[in-house]
């Protein structure tokens, strides 16, 4: 691989961590919760930037932006009503819809051109823009991958009377709720966020690991501590 692929890899991992994508990720797990929603919803993200980066595709990211920050304040408003009343996983959702996070990734993409994915789309000139698309789709996928397996156990977690898990449910919630929000009012306003994005980015992806490593200390469940009850039950 050489020096300018392993810059759009750099570049994919990131991108990964744009509020954007950390957003619409854990949103996206409490309303499908499946661990390989990171993964093609990466995969989504990347095809939009591979076929940019190949010179195709501009009417189709033309017309898609229109949808990009519609779709954060539909995550959000989902995710404040699903933090306001939690409830169990529905088994009526058991075989996911793979097309929902691929979609969403390409309409993202479509919507939020941020300076990481504009800076691998200029190096499309130095290399093969096919190879640059997948390397940027890697670094993504290796990113949005693991936060999409960690969004979907912590749900898991939570849902399963894991105090510590319900908490960190709670607060990553309100994090989504408030950032889908913003960043759709961003959008539809003009206001420029490439100069915050990084370091935005970064405080956000450390506080929501940070959450999610919580989550899984002290796995303590409430039935657990209701030894009677469930003795009750086994009889």
């Amino acid at each position: 691989m050489n020096s300018t692929l392993l810059i759009c890899l750099a570049l994919g991992m990131r991108h990964a961590v744009d509020p954007d994508h950390l957003t619409a990720i854990d949103g996206m797990c409490r309303i499908r919760p499946r661990r390989t929603n990171g993964v093609y919803f990466a995969v989504g993200h990347g095809f939009i930037v591979t076929i940019l980066a190949a010179g195709v595709g501009r009417a189709f990211a033309g017309r898609a932006e229109f949808f990009g920050p519609w779709l954060l304040f539909v995550i959000g408003a989902v995710t404040l009503w699903k933090v306001l009343r939690p409830s169990a996983p529905s088994s009526a959702i058991a075989r996911p819809i793979i097309a929902q996070p691929f979609l969403l990734g390409m309409l993202l993409a479509a919507g939020f051109e941020t300076a990481s994915q504009l800076s691998a789309l200029v190096l499309a000139d130095q290399t093969n823009p096919w190879l640059l698309g997948i390397a940027f789709s890697t670094g993504m996928v290796l990113v949005d991958g693991l936060d999409g397996y960690l969004a979907t156990s912590t749900q898991s977690l939570a849902a399963t009377g894991a105090a510590n898990a319900r908490n960190a449910s709670r607060w990553l919630g309100i994090l989504v709720v408030v950032f889908s929000f913003a960043l759709g009012a961003t959008k539809l306003t003009g206001f420029e966020l490439d100069a915050l994005a990084l370091p935005l980015g970064v405080v956000l992806f450390i506080i929501v690991i940070g959450l999610r490593v919580w989550a899984r200390s002290g796995g303590a469940h409430f039935e657990i501590d209701q030894p009677e009850v469930n003795h009750a039950r086994a009889s």
